[in-house]
């Protein structure tokens, strides 16, 4: 069982707490796997995604859904937040649909608050991004969306209520991943959402038919590109849009993901987003809203996300994947996935061979994934939710799906090794899985993940690893910067290695989806943990 957790001084320019978690309250019986599926008979939810499919196989209906671990009422324990569809030009439900929001119970249950706490959605849902954007100390949620994108202030009270237009943020595009960061250093969250592409009435055709004279999802390339977007906060509670001012407003794209993170150490918070069927882009942040679009990952692929472990980015490339929707089927099998290692030069090179990730990809379709210590070793293990978008693929081929096997890689000694077999039941079955977001749910220090299925019920893993590895669990506040502490630098030695880690949403972030804000670090099995020799920081200019 991981022990040794306890509480933690910060030094940092960015001043900040150390809070101490709360020890768990209650435990699961022993397992060989890694992971054990929760049922809803068990957890409670007993939430279940509308993904709207119709004949006419509008491309919306393929996308979500997204999910969130948040802590809603700040009592310590990670509660659940899930995206659905709902009313639009192209679909009206037959019943109400809404989100769900599920309170903690604290002991392995969940109870659904959503109509208590006034966060039921009521649009075409997307995904979620969740950041304290007005510093009062609650994480408030902004839910993207198919026809408006919806902004929830927490109240404070166990309630939310959407300010979305009062706040300056009155979008009505198509919107998907994200992200709360401070991009100025002003001690404000600012917000970077991805636009993807122009769904206005005249563009919403659908593709085939096909042999069997079936409508299938046309794939991005038939669609407008279109700018997304950049809000600065002004600091009173509203927000002004100011990527039309710079490159990013000028830069046409088709954006299912976004990760902010400084990528070349000199205090700003850089983005890369990750767009479908056209280049992705990198933006270098050089101050005062000056952009500079590095070509160091210049590809025509499309990316579905991407996370940032030291050193590290995971990019999923599947333009020929969708391609082979209309043109030839055997070019996306030919396609992987791709792990960028940083070069600390601006620029990064492909390593998914060489740690075997590119072989395991071959012949999947990756939505949200994530980087995390499952294991509390101190190495970052990674994740893949996989689905291929087409629900009529196997029609065109005997080796693709439209459901997919999840993938489970654990770090040793700097390499994955495929752990999947060894995962739990839920890894030798297949998934339309979207979005992916970890948190863990008993406060054993071991984290659990929570995965978004398109049309289905979500996906809820208990982490039953037993590696006798010890943690210590933070929650950082800072006091003189943005109150979630984004960009705040941990470092501490364990075992006689030292690890550091930046604070970033990269970590908290998926494709379309957010994990837990506090931070686990692990140590090796048995090992002390120096906590006078950790330190946080951000930097400021």
């Amino acid at each position: 069982m991981a022990s040794n957790l306890g509480w933690f001084p910060v030094a940092s320019l960015c001043l900040g707490w150390a809070v101490l978690l709360p020890c768990p309250t209650f435990a699961l019986p022993p397992s060989n796997s890694i992971f054990e599926e929760i049922p809803a008979t068990r957890s409670g939810i007993a939430w279940h995604h509308e993904n709207a499919m119709s004949s006419e196989h509008y491309l919306p209906e393929t996308l979500g859904p997204g999910c969130a671990f948040l802590d809603y009422d700040n009592d310590g324990w990670m509660d659940i937040y899930l995206v659905n569809s709902g009313p639009s030009e192209f679909y009206a439900p037959k019943q109400q649909l809404r989100n769900a929001l599920y309170r903690n119970n604290r002991d392995g249950t969940f109870t659904d608050v959503t109509d208590a706490a006034g966060a039921a959605g009521g649009n075409f849902g997307m995904g979620v991004a969740v950041g304290d954007y007005n510093n009062d100390g609650y994480p408030d949620m902004l839910v993207t969306g198919c026809g408006r994108t919806l902004l929830y202030r927490n109240n404070g009270n166990g309630t939310f209520t959407e300010v979305s237009r009062q706040a300056g943020i009155d979008i009505s595009g198509w919107t998907t991943s994200a992200v709360w960061f401070d991009f100025d250093n002003d001690g404000r969250l600012d917000l970077f959402v991805c636009s993807f592409v122009r769904y206005l009435p005249e563009d919403r055709q659908s593709c085939g038919g096909n042999e069997a004279g079936k409508k299938y999802y046309c794939i991005p390339r038939a669609f407008h590109p279109t700018v997304s977007y950049l809000f600065h906060n002004n600091g009173d509670g509203t927000f002004t849009e100011v990527g039309h001012r710079s490159l990013i407003g000028k830069t046409f794209g088709k954006a299912l993901g976004v990760v902010a993170t400084d990528i070349n150490n000199d205090g700003r918070m850089d983005l890369f987003v990750a767009n479908d069927t056209v280049q992705n882009f990198l933006f270098v942040n050089r101050g005062s809203n000056r952009w500079k679009r590095s070509p160091c990952l210049r590809r025509s692929a499309s990316v579905k996300t991407a996370r940032r472990a030291p050193e590290w980015e995971l990019i999923r490339r599947i333009s020929t994947t969708m391609a082979g929707r209309i043109y030839s089927w055997p070019m996306s099998t030919r396609k992987k996935f791709s792990l960028y290692r940083n070069l600390k030069n601006e620029r990064f090179t492909d390593v998914a061979h060489v740690q075997s990730i590119a072989q395991a990809t071959r012949l999947l379709s990756g939505w949200g994934l994530k980087f995390f210590d499952y294991d509390n070793d101190g190495e970052v293990d990674l994740i893949l939710a996989n689905g291929h978008p087409d629900d009529m693929v196997s029609e065109r081929s005997r080796t693709v799906t439209y459901r997919e096997p999840l993938l489970l890689f654990h770090q040793v000694n700097g390499k994955f090794q495929n752990v999947s077999s060894e995962a739990g039941p839920a890894f030798s079955r297949d998934f339309s899985a979207r979005g992916l977001a970890v948190g863990d749910l008993n406060n054993d220090g071991k984290l659990d993940v929570l995965i978004g299925v398109n049309g289905g019920a979500p996906l809820l893993l208990q982490n039953r690893a037993d590696s006798g590895s010890h943690f210590l669990g933070i929650k950082l506040q800072g006091t003189s910067c943005n109150r979630d502490a984004i960009g705040a630098q941990l470092t501490w030695f364990a075992a006689g290695k030292k690890r550091s880690r930046q604070k970033n949403q990269w970590r908290q972030l998926s494709f379309v989806s957010r994990s837990e804000r506090s931070a686990r670090l692990g140590t090796s099995y048995k090992s002390r943990l120096a906590g006078s020799s950790m330190a946080g920081s951000v930097h400021a200019t």
